[in-house]
C-alpha cells in the first residue's frame, strides 16, 4: 500500500462526469470513468473513499456541480488528500478553471490526478506538469489582456467611440455639460429637463440628480464632437 510520509495511507476521492452529449458514448461514459479511477487506486494502493458525479452537466465551468461541490468539500475538511479524474476535461474543460483547481489545491494543502495526462500531484513530475499547465494559463490570460488593451488603444486612436452607444440626443447632452458649466446644481438642471418633457436615455419622463450625473460621467470620457 503506498503511505504518504506518515505512514498512513493515502485517501482519495474519485471524480466523473457526464455531459448530456456524451452520455450515449461508452468511452467517456460513467462506468468506464469509475473503472480507471479504482484501477488506479488500486495500483497506486490509495484508498478510495468514495466516487462523485455530476451526470448531463457542462464541464465548461466548475460552478453549478453539486458532484464538484461535495468533492471539494471533502477535500477542504480534510476527509480525503487526492482527487482524481480518468480525464482531465472531466475537471474542466477550461484550461483556466483547471489551473485555477490546481492553484487550490496547492493552497490547501490537497492534491489532483487526472489519469490521461499523467498529472499527480502526489508524485514530484505529476506536479511539475501541473505546474507547467497553471504557468501556461496564466500566461495565456495576460496574453489575451495585452492584445485587449492593444486593439482598444488602436480603436481610440482611429476615433472609435468605444462602449454602449450613446442613447441621448448628443443637444440633450450639449445642453446638461453647458448648464453644470454655468454652475446650475444638479437637481436644477433635472427639473429643467422635466418641466420641458425631455425623455431620458430609457425614454423616461423623470430626471433626477443621479441622471444627471451619470451623463456628465459619460460625456467626461466620450464629449460630444
Amino acid at each position: 500500500m503506498e503511505t504518504t510520509g506518515k505512514g498512513h495511507t493515502v485517501r482519495a476521492i474519485g471524480y466523473v462526469r457526464v455531459s448530456t452529449t456524451e452520455q450515449a458514448d461508452s468511452g467517456a461514459g460513467l462506468a468506464a470513468q469509475r473503472a480507471a479511477i479504482e484501477g488506479a487506486a488500486a495500483a497506486k494502493g490509495w484508498e478510495l473513499v468514495a466516487i462523485h458525479q455530476d451526470a448531463g452537466v457542462s464541464g465548461k465551468a466548475l460552478t453549478g456541480r453539486q458532484g464538484m461541490a461535495d468533492a471539494l468539500a471533502m477535500l477542504a475538511n480534510g476527509q480525503v488528500e487526492v482527487i482524481v479524474a480518468a480525464k482531465l476535461d472531466r475537471f474542466s474543460r477550461s484550461v483556466t478553471d483547471f489551473a485555477g483547481l490546481i492553484e487550490r489545491a496547492k493552497r490547501g494543502g490537497w492534491a489532483l490526478a487526472a489519469l490521461d495526462v499523467d498529472i499527480d500531484m502526489t508524485t514530484p513530475t505529476g506536479e511539475l506538469m501541473a505546474t507547467v499547465i497553471a504557468a501556461m494559463a496564466q500566461y495565456e490570460r495576460r496574453l489575451i489582456g495585452q492584445r485587449t488593451r492593444d486593439a482598444l488603444a488602436a480603436k481610440r486612436a482611429e476615433g472609435v467611440r468605444l462602449g454602449r452607444p450613446r442613447q441621448l440626443p448628443d443637444a440633450v447632452v450639449t445642453r446638461i455639460v453647458a448648464r453644470r458649466g454655468e454652475g446650475v446644481s444638479m437637481s436644477a438642471i433635472a427639473r429643467e429637463l422635466n418641466a420641458d418633457g425631455v425623455p431620458t436615455a430609457q425614454g423616461g419622463a423623470m430626471w433626477r440628480q443621479s441622471t444627471i450625473a451619470a451623463v456628465l460621467r459619460s460625456a467626461e470620457r466620450e464629449p460630444v464632437s
